[in-house]
This record gives structure tokens, C-alpha cells and sequence, in this order.
């Protein structure tokens, strides 16, 4: 099917942008364990202010059906029309550092087109390296640090920061086609998958923005200011707290994750796989555990990012 009209639109205000910087790239879709994209995406947008270079075509990339804009309503007037972003932008870290920032939702529809455009804006840019993130749920306990499969080129980062490295086919996100077109034009490309505790994915939890920020430092070497999001995991992690310490019955069940979590990262992969479901709870167990905790959190169903 042709699309409507251009895939993107420069903007004509856009600043001189140097060659050869590092490319980020947040993309919100298929899943979004913790809502640590869209929290990655907010704070880029709120704190970081960054300029648009090109914004992509809703009417060729959306299904407006599936990822409704949002529409405010006063009394008996509409006072504002929000529709989802996507561009390409520039931005700079806490200490000023400058980089190229792809942020904004997966397109529902030309992956290929839009993957051929992000290909040739690496291009066109010299970018330096390319490092993407997103999130899974993992059986894995909250008090332990998230930890990170990474693919791409760039062994030393796969290396060293890849706890989980699985032999397996899994439905396929822009982000990955992405990386696969990139990775075939020779780009330094780097894709964090953060594994969120299972029981936690369907909330925002502060945590998985943080380990996204962490990974884009680490692959980066990006400095971002994340305090907002250090005291409202300190906040969140209370709450969780209290409800495990309230409860028999989730205590013994985190505990077994932390045992099984432990004797991974020991090193005893063999009898200890990352991911087991025979003993371990499942998601709806743990989260009707925490169905009193989850219920004092404010509702997000009508909150999107794009």
C-alpha cells in the first residue's frame, strides 16, 4: 500500500548538527515491561528539551485505531489535540554532550521504509555508535539489580553486560529490525533488553527507567541526571516493601526468585536456568499479592507516549 504522503518532514529550524555523534533510540511498542521506555522517553523530552531534525508522518506510520491521540475536554470545548510523536532530534546530556536522539512510538505500519530512512540519516550523520533499549518481563526478584541481555556489534559491551544470552525466536519489534539493517550497513550498534521482574511490568516502575538510563551511559558514555526518578523508586520500593513484609506467602515467593536469581549469576547455569516456571510463581500470582499495592498507584490506562 503507497503511503499517503512523505514518510518525514525535515524541520526547517533545525540547528547545524556535527558529524559523528552517538545515536539513542526509544521506541515504545510491543512491550514495555516497567514502562521503562516511556518513562526514558518522557524524561528525555521534559528534561533534556531536545530539537527536532525530522518528524515522521502519523498519517503513514500510525493506525490511528489502535494508538489513539489524545483530546482534552473543558466543560463544553476541546482545548488541545495530542497526537504521538516520532523524530529524530538533537539533544545534550547533563554535562552538555551532544547526541542524536530517535524517540517516539514503533510504527504501526512501513518498518521497512522507516528502517531504509534511519539507515540513511546514520549515514548522512556519521553517527559514532547506535545503542537502543527496551524491556521484557523475567522471573526475576526486585531486589536484585535489573540486569540486561545485549546483542549487536559491539562485543566488548555484549561481553560484558549480557547476564542472559538465549538461543530463541521471539516476535520482532521495530527496534530489532533496526538494529539488523544497521548492523548489515556496518554500524556500531548496541540493543539493551532490560528484564523486569515479571510481577512488576504491568506498572511504572522507576527502576527500569534508571537501568535504561544506565545501559545508554555505560554503551554512550552519556551522563543524564536521573533524581526525579531515584527518589520515586525510593518511594516505590517502600510500598513494595511493606506489602512483601505483610504477606507470608510473597515473602517465600520473592525469596525463591532471589535463590534461583542468586545461584544464576553464581555461575550455575546449568541447574539453575534463568528462566523456570515449575517452582516459581507466576506473574498473577504475584501481582494478586500486590493487588492492595498496585491499587494505591495512580491509573495509567489513559497515558501514552508517542
Amino acid at each position: 500500500m503507497p503511503f499517503p504522503g512523505p514518510l518525514f518532514e525535515r524541520s526547517a529550524s533545525a540547528p547545524p548538527v556535527p558529524r559523528g555523534l552517538p545515536l539513542v533510540i526509544a521506541l515504545t511498542g510491543f512491550t514495555d515491561a516497567g514502562g521503562a521506555v516511556t518513562r526514558l522517553i518522557e524524561y528525555f523530552r521534559d528534561e533534556l528539551a531536545p530539537t527536532p531534525l525530522a518528524v515522521f508522518s502519523n498519517d503513514s506510520l500510525l493506525d490511528y485505531r489502535a494508538r489513539r491521540p489524545i483530546v482534552a475536554f473543558e466543560r463544553d470545548h476541546l482545548t488541545d489535540y495530542r497526537p504521538p510523536r516520532l523524530e529524530l532530534s538533537f539533544a545534550h546530556d547533563a554535562l552538555g554532550q551532544p547526541f542524536l536522539l530517535l524517540a517516539g512510538y514503533e510504527p504501526d505500519f512501513g518498518w521497512d521504509a522507516f528502517a531504509e530512512a534511519v539507515v540513511d540519516f546514520a549515514d548522512i550523520f556519521a553517527v559514532s555508535t547506535v545503542t537502543w533499549v527496551h524491556a521484557i518481563p523475567m522471573p526475576v526478584p526486585h531486589t536484585r539489580p535489573i540486569g540486561t541481555t545485549v546483542s549487536g556489534t559491539r562485543s566488548e559491551l555484549t561481553e560484558a553486560h549480557s547476564v542472559w544470552q538465549p538461543h530463541t525466536q521471539v516476535p520482532a519489534t521495530a527496534g530489532h529490525l533496526l538494529e539488523y539493517r544497521l548492523a548489515e550497513a556496518g554500524a556500531a550498534i548496541a540493543g539493551f533488553v532490560l528484564l523486569v521482574p515479571h510481577y512488576l511490568g504491568d506498572t511504572e516502575y522507576p527502576a527500569a527507567a534508571l537501568a535504561a538510563l544506565d545501559s545508554l551511559t555505560v554503551a554512550t558514555g552519556l551522563v543524564f541526571s536521573g533524581d526525579t526518578l531515584r527518589d520515586e523508586n525510593r518511594e516505590y520500593l517502600a510500598k513494595v516493601t511493606e506489602q512483601i513484609e505483610g504477606s507470608e506467602e510473597l515473602a517465600r515467593m520473592v525469596q525463591g526468585l532471589e535463590e534461583r536469581y542468586d545461584a544464576y549469576m553464581a555461575g550455575s547455569t546449568s541447574a539453575t536456568p534463568m528462566i523456570h516456571t515449575g517452582d516459581l510463581p507466576s506473574a498473577d500470582e504475584l501481582a494478586a499479592e500486590l493487588e492492595r499495592f498496585l491499587a494505591t498507584r495512580p491509573g495509567d490506562d489513559d497515558k501514552r507516549i508517542g
